[in-house]
């Protein structure tokens, strides 16, 4: 199926050492907001969030991809998905306080 957003949540829980991660906890709550959210919304989008694998930037989780753009969010905490819906999602203006910075 293609969606008009897909977003994908890191939720890789790194064991045994001492470099961060995003988190399995922290993912899948984040998971769920996005998608309490996106199903409360109803604005005739196809959308999709769901918890991924490690997306590379494990310093900085926990890590939110939003495609088809490639937007990559970092250091996302629950209180931000409103925000990051709202923003980027219905008004196309990413939330430039939680962009990963290149």
């Amino acid at each position: 199926m293609e969606y008009d957003v897909h977003i994908f949540v890191c939720n890789n829980q790194r064991s045994g050492s001492e470099k961060l991660s995003c988190g399995d906890a922290h993912g899948l709550e984040l998971v769920g907001e996005f998608k309490k959210q996106l199903k409360e919304l109803n604005v005739g989008l196809k959308m999709r969030a769901n918890r991924s694998g490690c997306l590379g930037i494990c310093d900085f989780g926990p890590t939110v991809a939003i495609y088809p753009e490639g937007t990559f969010y970092v250091g996302v905490k629950k209180e931000d998905v409103k925000e990051i819906i709202e923003s980027h999602i219905l008004n196309k203006k990413p939330v430039e306080r939680l962009l990963l910075k290149r």
